[in-house]
C-alpha cells in the first residue's frame, strides 16, 4: 500500500513538472515568435564555412566593418551610426555567429579566435580591401583577436567601450549566463531562460545603459527583442564562457599590434570598467588613439553617436592612408 502511494505521488510530482516545463516552452515559443514578428531580418545572408551570417550595408567606398558586443546585433550600429557618415565609405555591420538572424555553424563552438577568423573570412567573402574595424564591447575583444591573429586582413581597429582584460570579477553581472555545460544551456535556452529575460528585461537594460536613461525605442529599433529568442540566448551564453577561456591569451599579444588604433570610452561605464579596459592599453599599443569621454555609460553609439561617428572617421583617415 505504502509503495502505491509513493508511486502515486511521484506519478504526480512528475507530472506537474512536465507541465511547467512544457508551459516554459510554449512561453518561450511564443515570445521568440512575437520578437522575430516585431524586429524581423532586414538583411542579406551570406555562407561562411557553415555559418549563415546576416549582414546589413550601406554607402559606397572604403570599407568599415562593425562587430557588436555580448547579446546584441547589427541594430546597435544600424539603427545608431549607419546614416551619419556622409559619402566615401562602405558601412557593413554584421551578426555574429548565432547572434540576431546569424547562425552558427554546426559544431561551432563560439570561441573568440574562432569568431574572428569568421570575420576575416566574412571580409574575404565580400572582397572587402582591408576594412578598418569597429567593436563595441565584446566586440572590441574580437577586433583585437583579428588584429593580433590577422593583421593583413584589416587596415585599423576602432574599439568602443571595449572589453580589453580578463578579470577575476568579470563575470560579476553575467553569472546568469556562465553556463559552462552546452546541454544544460540548450535547455534552459528552451525553458526558462527567456521568459526570465524577458521579465527583467527592463533593469537589465537600466544597468547596461546607466548613467544615462534607455532609449525609449530600443526595443524595437535598437533589436533588444532579437536578445529574446533561444539560440540568440545560446549564443550569448557561450560567448561570456569563451571570454574566460580566451581573453587572457589575446591580450597576451596587445604590443604586437602596429596598426592604426583607437578606444573611445567612457567614464561612466558601469558594464566594463574604463580604469581596467580602456586606459592601461596607452601602454600596450603604440600610438593609441585614445578618448576618454567624462560621464558616459556603455552604450556611446546610443548616447552620442555623432562623436561616435567622429572617432571612427579619425581612425580611418590613419587607416586608410596606408591603403593602396
Amino acid at each position: 500500500m505504502l509503495i502505491s502511494v509513493v508511486s502515486w505521488l511521484l506519478a504526480g510530482l512528475l507530472g506537474a513538472v512536465a507541465i511547467v516545463v512544457l508551459a516554459l516552452m510554449i512561453a518561450t515559443w511564443r515570445i521568440a515568435a512575437k520578437a522575430e514578428r516585431l524586429v524581423p531580418a532586414c538583411g542579406k545572408f551570406v555562407e561562411i564555412d557553415g555559418n549563415r551570417i546576416h549582414y546589413v550595408e550601406e554607402g559606397d567606398g572604403r570599407p568599415i566593418v562593425f562587430v557588436h558586443g555580448l547579446g546584441a546585433q547589427i541594430h546597435h550600429f544600424r539603427h545608431t551610426l549607419f546614416g551619419r557618415f556622409g559619402a566615401g565609405y562602405r558601412l557593413i555591420a554584421l551578426d555574429r555567429p548565432g547572434s540576431g538572424y546569424s547562425v552558427r555553424a554546426s559544431g561551432a563552438t563560439g570561441r573568440l579566435p574562432e569568431q574572428a577568423d569568421v570575420v576575416r573570412r566574412f571580409i574575404e567573402e565580400l572582397r572587402l580591401e582591408r576594412p578598418l574595424v569597429v567593436g563595441h564591447s565584446l566586440g572590441g575583444a574580437i577586433a583585437l583577436a583579428l588584429a593580433t591573429g590577422h593583421p593583413t586582413a584589416i587596415s585599423g581597429i576602432a574599439l568602443v567601450s571595449p572589453l580589453t582584460h580578463l578579470e577575476a570579477t568579470g563575470r560579476q553581472g553575467f553569472d546568469l549566463l556562465y553556463v559552462p555545460s552546452r546541454l544544460l544551456c540548450r535547455v534552459l535556452a528552451h525553458t526558462v531562460a527567456i521568459p526570465l529575460s524577458l521579465r527583467y528585461a527592463q533593469p537589465t537594460l537600466r544597468f547596461i545603459f546607466a548613467p544615462q536613461a534607455v532609449p525609449a525605442d530600443y526595443m524595437i529599433s535598437g533589436g533588444g527583442w532579437l536578445g529574446l529568442r533561444p539560440s540568440h540566448y545560446f549564443a550569448t551564453s557561450t560567448d561570456v564562457v569563451a571570454v574566460e577561456r580566451d581573453l587572457g591569451q589575446i591580450e597576451k599579444r596587445y604590443r604586437e599590434i602596429t596598426m592604426p588604433a583607437g578606444i573611445l570610452f567612457g567614464t561612466g561605464d558601469q558594464v566594463i570598467g574604463e580604469a581596467v579596459h580602456g586606459e592601461p592599453m596607452l601602454d600596450k599599443i603604440e600610438g593609441l588613439d585614445f578618448e576618454r569621454i567624462e560621464g558616459l555609460g556603455h552604450m556611446p553609439q546610443f548616447a552620442e553617436p555623432e562623436r561616435v561617428v567622429a572617432f571612427v572617421q579619425r581612425i580611418a583617415a590613419r587607416a586608410f592612408a596606408g591603403v593602396n
